[in-house]
């Protein structure tokens, strides 16, 4: 069995209203030192198999058609 950890971020450049909305928060929290923040999704996969490279193409694959909006995110895979 192979598990996977995909993170989805936005691409440097993209408008985050979440993450300014995140930071607002913290700040009305009294955390003062937040200097900015940046959202994202994580995904935590398991795939019924050993072969690590098929596992690298099959999570390419995933985030490419259904995981990450590659136009505005970014996406990095990492087998744990």
């Amino acid at each position: 069995m192979i598990k996977a950890r995909i993170t989805v971020t936005l691409k440097n450049g993209v408008l985050d209203p979440q993450g300014k909305a995140i930071a607002s928060a913290l700040a009305t929290l009294d955390f003062k030192d937040v200097a900015g923040v940046r959202q994202g999704k994580v995904f935590d996969i398991q795939l019924d198999h050993s072969d690590r490279a098929r596992a690298e193409t099959e999570l390419a694959d995933m985030c490419q058609k259904l995981l990450a909006n590659t136009v505005i995110e970014d996406y990095a895979v990492e087998i744990v």
